[in-house]
């Protein structure tokens, strides 16, 4: 596995690359506590500073978690081409309505009643350091990889790793 830090513009688009495409992370507040509390969470957006931006319901208690202590954990695995990322950060609550409008899709209905439930908060988070692991190839051609590397005992490329500062 070949490594690559990235820094500035190239880690928020590794960011928004792995966020994006995987979508679902486990959030983990209360990070001082053990065991933590780790949620799942949908990627609602990444924006051009890197913040990563979710919905939630204003009474949850990774809300009153934040709160209290806003480090947060992101932890995301999957994707399309078997991606992961491990963010540090800071989380904040945010009420803008124009916000969460701009947030919320028809999926969100599932835990809301429409854009305008006075439930419904953001959550903006903002990265500090982070780690990725991204494989180049596709699961398939990655299996065959280490199918090949079991065989034969030879070393095989798996992709590319580093760590990240916005």
């Amino acid at each position: 596995m070949s490594q690559e830090n990235l820094y500035s513009q190239k880690a928020i688009e590794k960011i928004r690359d792995i966020a994006i495409d995987v979508d679902i992370c486990m959030m983990a507040t209360n990070l001082s506590v053990q065991p933590i509390s780790a949620i799942p969470m949908s990627t609602k957006k990444v924006d051009e500073q890197g913040a990563i931006w979710f919905l939630s319901n204003k009474n949850s208690d990774h809300n009153a978690d934040i709160i209290k202590d806003d480090s947060t954990q992101l932890l995301y695995s999957g994707g399309s081409d078997m991606k992961f990322l491990s963010v540090y950060g800071y989380a904040e609550i945010v009420h803008d309505r124009e916000v969460i409008k701009e947030l919320f899709s028809s999926t969100d209905e599932a835990w809301f009643n429409g854009e305008e439930d006075p439930n419904i908060t953001a959550i903006k988070f903002t990265p500090k350091e982070a780690a990725y692991w991204s494989n180049d190839d596709n699961k398939i051609v990655s299996l065959f990889k280490l199918a090949k590397a079991a065989v034969s005992g030879e070393k095989v490329d798996m992709g590319t790793s580093g760590k990240i500062k916005v």
